[in-house]
């Protein structure tokens, strides 16, 4: 498979109708999740970097059609039409740590798990929640706005919490001790 550069990806996502601030976030997420996915490949795990960089360049590039909790099924929907199978489910199973079908259907989406089922999934989703609009930002910081938007009990929280926990383990430490080439903000 030839993997798209990030110029690439971003007339993908302009053409698909996606704003600047939505091609800069996919863009950010997509250099987080490619340093997550070299080091993991470094400690000898087996991912498809180049695949993470793709799913991560156009995770969101449902936004083009809408910004609530359905972005995620309507870029897998774009996706597909563009003949880009491969890269639907990571705009599918980005969204939190994963929706299971019953919440999926509960927020009004087809009934069925929308959760990273690869590690290369799971890297993506897991980037998403390090950056906030083009910035990157603490893990701690996200969990705290998904706790302020969702609630302390909200299972979505403990999903984030082992998806952050997975992360830890295959790199050996935890992922916001790794160098960065963007400046952070704190919680």
């Amino acid at each position: 498979m030839i993997h798209v550069r990030a110029e690439e990806a971003a007339e993908i996502l302009r053409r698909a109708g996606c704003s600047a601030p939505v091609i800069e976030h996919c863009l950010a997420v997509r250099r987080v999740a490619l340093r997550l996915a070299k080091e993991i490949k470094r400690k000898g795990v087996k991912i498809d970097v180049g695949l993470v960089g793709d799913g991560a360049a156009l995770h969101d590039i449902g936004r083009a059609r809408t910004h609530g909790i359905a972005h995620g099924v309507e870029g897998g929907k774009i996706l597909r039409e563009m003949g880009l199978d491969r890269l639907a489910p990571f705009a599918e199973n980005h969204l939190g740590g994963g929706i299971p079908a019953e919440e999926a259907a509960e927020l009004g989406l087809p009934p069925r798990d929308f959760v990273p089922a690869t590690l290369e999934e799971k890297v993506v989703a897991y980037a998403d929640k390090l950056v906030e609009g083009s910035r990157v930002v603490s893990f701690e910081r996200s969990v705290e706005e998904f706790r302020r938007k969702l609630g302390e009990g909200h299972p979505a929280i403990g999903r984030l919490l082992r998806l952050h926990e997975e992360m830890k383990s295959l790199l050996g430490s935890d992922p916001e001790l790794l160098p960065d080439e963007a400046p952070r903000e704190g919680p």
